[in-house]
Parts: C-alpha cells; sequence; structure tokens
C-alpha cells in the first residue's frame, strides 16, 4: 500500500510540473537573446525577432544553414537545428509584440 501511494504522488507531481513547461519555441527561443535581447527586442545593429513574420524567420534561418546568406556567427548557430525547431522558434517570435 505504502509504495502505491509513492507512486500515485510522484505521478501527480510529475504531471504537474510538466503542466508548466515552458512551450518548446520558447525554449529554443531563449538562447537567441543574448544578442537578439531581451523578448527578441534588439537595443543594436542585430537584427529585432519579436513579430517577425514565421516564414521570413524560418527561410532566414534555413539559408544561414545552408550557406546560401552570410552571418558573422548564423551559420554556426543555425547549423544546430533542424527545421522542426524553425518552424518553433518562428512560431514564438511571431507572437511576441
Amino acid at each position: 500500500m505504502y509504495k502505491m501511494l509513492i507512486i500515485l504522488f510522484g505521478g501527480v507531481a510529475l504531471l504537474s510540473a510538466n503542466a508548466h513547461a515552458v512551450p518548446r519555441g520558447e525554449l529554443l527561443g531563449s538562447t537567441c537573446m543574448s544578442c537578439h535581447g531581451p523578448g527578441g527586442k534588439s537595443k543594436g545593429a542585430v537584427p529585432n525577432l519579436a513579430g517577425l513574420d514565421k516564414g521570413y524567420f524560418i527561410k532566414a534561418m534555413q539559408d544561414f544553414k545552408s550557406g546560401a546568406r552570410s552571418g558573422s556567427i548564423m551559420k554556426r548557430h543555425a547549423s544546430g537545428y533542424t527545421d522542426a525547431e524553425f518552424e518553433q522558434m518562428g512560431e514564438y517570435f511571431s507572437k511576441l509584440n
């Protein structure tokens, strides 16, 4: 009986922890904030990502990854992501104001 209670409460704790999980696009996009600014709003010469069209973001990242678009460090960053991850990040940034 004691073991069943531990399993039951452990499962409830796990479910409640996942209920507040950060969306994948936001988690992936957080790595961009050190250059592109908090909330994707740059204060300098680096482009803003907040409110960027999702399709534009995805295409730009694919182009950085393939080398079709040049960037000082963006090819290295983009090479670490899949197209599905570009879509998740594009969705996240498109919803920021």
